[in-house]
């Protein structure tokens, strides 16, 4: 036990910051687990648009969205979401898939959604990256 104490004085820096990134990985898996926007992969998405008619929101901005995008995806950029959510509005009763680069963005997207009454909230595990990777089919029109 004195040899713990003596690291911990010798090396308080680094203590310290080992035990916020604990906490911080704590906080984010308890986020992830009781978040009512649900992060799905390519496989998931792919079966909710073919089965459910679910709505793909692309939350990236145009110039990004332009590069290639999800097929028959709506380019609603999160700027848009945070002020207004009258464009998704008409999709609030079918399953809404956001995509954004890597997952993080349209992550926080869909809060604003929820907080806004929107119940079938779905999250692009891995974004256009992952969509990309999976060899899943991208349009560059529009």
């Amino acid at each position: 036990m004195q040899e713990y104490i003596e690291f911990f004085q010798a090396h308080t820096i680094l203590c310290v910051a080992w035990v916020g990134l604990l906490v911080a990985v704590i906080v984010t898996t308890f986020k992830m687990a009781f978040s009512k926007v649900k992060n799905i992969n390519t496989q998931q998405a792919t079966m909710l648009i073919n089965k459910h008619e679910a709505v793909v929101v692309d939350v990236r901005g145009q110039e990004e969205y332009r590069k290639g995008h999800i097929v028959n995806a709506h380019n609603i950029p999160m700027a848009e979401i945070k002020n207004s959510l009258t464009k998704v509005e008409k999709y609030k009763s079918k399953p809404i898939i956001l995509v954004c680069n890597a997952g993080m963005t349209s992550s926080q997207a869909g809060q604003f959604l929820v907080k806004d009454g929107f119940e079938q909230v779905y999250s692009l595990k891995g974004g256009m990256g992952e969509w990309q990777a999976a060899n899943m089919p991208v349009s560059r029109k529009k």
